[in-house]
């Protein structure tokens, strides 16, 4: 489940779905599923609003900015106005974060700034789960937070911003999940989204993972027992695959979606380009590998037309598109398709090098 698919747009189709833009690599945070687990040499850094006010002509033509990377965006000190240039072109705009340091002044300025949606991070629906694996964090003032949130729409009959919860799956908080329907009702939040931990980088996270690369681990009760409360509650519930499901184009979609990095790198995506060295770890079905960051040009210093019309960058679009159409043009039939879904057949062309060992790859 891609986070970039969360939000939807109401006016006319643009070239870009998402845009995910990384305000800062910052995080107060140390939590344990982090990719900074493993890493010793992470940059921290935030985005100059003057590289920043570069991109905004470029937003017209996107639907969706997600200003999110590796680091926490309520750290960023121009946040509100990096909000406001991102609605003065057009585009929906919003972020994920932990909740960490909301007040009800910055609820307020946020609200009044036009923001359109805001997803809070969860791993418990108890502090000792929550706060022992975001470590740093605390459950409880992250509910309040969220609590006073929803009283200042009520209070002022708004609709926006659209507030959710993300929650991470784990071993270690996947018995809560069933919980999590009534908490959001009773902090008046109406979307839960489940997620997988698709960056793997060490023991723990590959031990914590709920996932499989071949069949599910039998956590399906479970999760239809949180659907069952959802729809009882009236809340929108989200959930990933559990096992492997081929398909053509991951949901980070790199053929209309795209990640700026803080420094003003253009990756795929933002698991392509971490805040790290020249490569990084990545644990890919029970084996590691090493992967080298990507980027395709930046886009402080050359036009974005030169960077998405390069030829590497039009060869790494062309791998997915020629595994899209493959599809396309096999017309499945149902039974095909399921058999293709669990990898009885395999007609697709292989994807890009650096997605080869992607959890994304696996429908995940």
């Amino acid at each position: 489940m891609s986070l970039l698919n969360l939000f939807k747009f109401t006016g006319h189709a643009k070239t870009f779905f998402a845009w995910q833009i990384e305000l800062t690599t910052r995080c107060q945070l140390k939590c344990r599923m982090c990719i900074r687990e493993e890493t010793e040499d992470w940059f921290s850094s935030d985005m100059h609003i003057e590289d920043f006010k570069k991109l905004t002509p470029y937003l017209r033509d996107v639907e969706t900015v997600v200003l999110q990377g590796w680091g926490e965006p309520l750290l960023y000190k121009h946040l509100i106005d990096a909000v406001k240039a991102v609605k003065t072109e057009g585009s929906q705009v919003g972020f994920i974060t932990s909740g960490k340091g909301l007040n009800r002044g910055i609820i307020s300025e946020l609200i009044d700034s036009g923001i359109d949606f805001i997803c809070f991070s969860m791993a418990g629906t108890t502090a000792l789960t929550h706060n022992s694996i975001r470590v740093t964090s605390d459950l409880y003032s992250l509910l309040n937070d969220i609590k006073t949130f929803t009283e200042i729409k009520a209070e002022r009959r708004l609709k926006k911003p659209r507030l959710s919860i993300v929650y991470l799956m784990l071993r270690d908080n996947i018995s809560e999940v069933v919980d999590l329907p009534q908490l959001a009702k009773d902090i008046g939040v109406e979307e839960i989204t489940l997620i997988n931990l698709i960056h793997v980088t060490n023991e723990w996270q590959e031990v914590q993972k709920i996932f499989t690369c071949n069949k599910e681990m039998g956590y399906g009760e479970v999760l239809k027992e949180a659907e069952i409360k959802a729809r009882e509650l009236g809340i929108k519930l989200r959930r990933p695959y559990l096992s492997p499901v081929e398909v053509a184009v991951c949901e980070e979609d790199p053929l209309r979606n795209l990640y700026i990095s803080v420094d003003g790198e253009v990756s795929p995506c933002v698991f392509l380009y971490p805040p790290t060295s020249f490569s990084f770890k990545r644990i890919y079905c029970g084996k590691e590998y090493k992967v080298d960051k990507l980027s395709f040009g930046n886009i402080f210093r050359e036009s974005l037309d030169i960077i998405w019309n390069s030829k590497e960058y039009v060869e790494f679009r062309e791998r997915f598109m020629r595994r899209k159409k493959k599809v396309d043009d096999m017309r499945l039939s149902l039974y095909d398709m399921e058999r293709l879904r669990r990898f009885e057949i395999t007609p697709l062309p292989e994807p890009p090098a650096q997605c080869r060992t992607c959890h994304k790859m696996l429908g995940l």
